[in-house]
């Protein structure tokens, strides 16, 4: 007698049933346990993984992204210059295009982006604890020593003094710098294509404009600083900012004036010029390569003007904390200690934690807030000031990526330009007088700024980093020599805090006699009498 035969599944079902059935038991709930903990942990893990994975790739995108459009911003503008909204010659060769170079892109600053991350952003929130500390601690030290809570900002006040002297000499190099390279450009624009002697009416402009130039925005400013006696701070206002209007103007005049020689204008016709309200919003825009135009944000987030200039005061308080709580006590001559090279190795490694910490404001003040600041104001889109330099792993990559808007003047009209003249042979001699051109001025500004001549910046920037472009090159992609980067940074810093800190109390307590040669040159803290 034979059954119907039933569907596979159901036999199935029927048969592994009683079976299930007879594993059920302890053993079983146990593996079960088991399993669901481990599953658990592993869906924890790659949660962790993922949250790692999709930073990574946001910021690797974000990078990609931004080189694409750049090269391909770069592309269109090398197929179809402008100026003025007139096409220049597209069978030019590359180099002599006015648009070959910096191009600028909307993007924002890096900092901006990585303060999203919850992680970067609790970064930010340790220096503002450290702020706090440092409120704290004044406070306390200030009602343990004299019973009552002090906060005068003594020093502060001391270092931005004469604030009137200062105005009215950026006003002074404000309007000459508007005014005058731009009437000298349009009349020699004017006369240009009409004079028999182009090269001696170029020749002769440029020699005057040159000796203007030598005396309103080289001399002047060094009268004034010395003259009047400007506290340090006004006095770095008024030297920064006369190298940012000659740097200014003279971006203007060389990326205007080519194009004025090649575009000649048709019969019955003048010739063509950038606008006055152009240069005017090149002299405030947070860049030092002049184009009639840049891409430009819809609105203003006051908000963000209000954050950022909130921490712009925030890194002063910040920087004058630390001139009071680590370098003051440290430097001021009130205890007898006799020179030696084992207080000098102290004073060296006590200015480390302070040096760093300045550099690091100076960095987040200025290069971030300050021309973010002006960005946003004037609505200036390309935000990219700086990149990565503390991902660097060799100090060429440092200096490119440190302050972008400095390296890109540097590299288009001194890399580049040393470069065209030499017919491309000498690209070491080109990378070594930009070193050397950037270490002056940056000595120039410290010994104006100062009031003294003590080129222990030049030294560190001309010798010491020369060696180190040249040794840490980009071929070193390894993490430990991004450890070396660091150290070195520690230790510069270091030196020049110690440095610079001992001669301003020796310019005090040990003042000059006469105003010779040597006597100027000579740092004080080398023949100074009193001891620390």
């Amino acid at each position: 007698m034979t059954t119907p035969e039933t569907p596979n599944g159901v036999v199935h079902r029927n048969i592994k049933t009683p079976q299930s059935e007879e594993i059920s038991g302890p053993a079983a709930g146990n593996r079960n346990n088991v399993s669901d903990e481990d599953l658990r942990q592993w869906q924890k893990h790659m949660q962790r993984v993922k949250e790692k994975v999709l930073e990574q790739v946001q910021v690797q995108l974000s990078d990609l992204l931004d080189q694409a459009l750049t090269e391909t911003v770069e592309s269109f503008t090398q197929t179809q210059p402008t100026f003025n909204g007139k096409t220049t010659n597209k069978s030019a060769p590359r180099s002599q295009r006015t648009d070959d170079g910096k191009v600028f892109v909307a993007r924002p600053s890096l900092l901006d982006e990585l303060f999203e991350i919850n992680h970067i952003r609790t970064i930010y929130h340790m220096f503002v604890a450290v702020l706090l500390m440092f409120c704290l601690s004044t406070l306390a030290v200030d009602y343990i020593d004299q019973g009552r809570i002090v906060l005068e900002f003594d020093l502060l006040f001391f270092a931005f003094g004469k604030l009137g002297t200062v105005i009215w000499a950026w006003a002074v190099m404000f309007f000459y710098t508007l005014l005058v390279p731009y009437l000298t450009l349009v009349i020699w624009g004017s006369l240009y294509h009409t004079c028999p002697s182009k090269l001696g009416l170029s020749l002769g402009t440029g020699l005057i404009l040159s000796a203007v130039q030598t005396y309103v925005l080289g001399l002047f400013p060094i009268f004034v600083v010395v003259q009047y006696q400007l506290p340090p701070a006004s006095r770095f206002i008024v030297i920064l900012e006369q190298i940012r209007f000659l740097m200014k103007s003279y971006s203007f005049i060389r990326e205007t004036g080519p194009v004025i020689m090649r575009n000649t204008p048709k019969e019955g016709e003048s010739p063509r010029f950038p606008s006055l309200s152009s240069y005017l919003y090149f002299l405030f825009c947070p860049t030092l390569i002049y184009r009639e135009s840049y891409p430009r944000n819809t609105h203003i987030r006051w908000k963000y003007v209000g954050i950022t200039t909130g921490m712009i005061f925030g890194c002063l308080f910040y920087a004058y904390f630390i001139l009071v709580r680590l370098c003051v006590p440290v430097f001021r001559p009130e205890t007898k200690q006799p020179f030696s090279k084992r207080t000098m190795v102290l004073a060296v490694f006590h200015s480390i934690l302070p040096g760093i910490m300045l550099l690091l404001l100076c960095f987040f003040a200025f290069l971030h807030c300050w021309l973010n600041l002006f960005g946003e104001l004037l609505r200036f889109a390309d935000r990219m000031f700086y990149k990565d330099w503390w991902n660097s792993t060799s100090f060429a990559n440092y200096y490119r990526t440190w302050n972008v808007v400095v390296h890109d003047w540097l590299y288009q009209y001194g890399y580049r330009d040393f470069l065209w003249l030499s017919k491309r042979k000498f690209r070491t001699a080109a990378m070594l007088s930009v070193f050397i051109v950037s270490a002056v001025v940056h000595e120039y500004a410290l010994a104006m700024g100062f009031g003294f001549f003590y080129p222990v910046m030049f030294f560190l920037f001309a010798i010491f980093g020369v060696v180190f472009n040249f040794a840490m090159n980009d071929k070193r992609q390894s993490p430990v020599f991004n450890v070396v980067m660091w150290a070195s940074l520690f230790l510069g810093q270091g030196v020049q805090v110690c440095l610079y800190s001992q001669e301003w109390y020796a310019q005090i307590h040990c003042p000059r006699t006469e105003n010779s040669f040597w006597e100027i040159v000579t740092p004080r803290s080398w023949s100074c009498s009193y001891q620390r």
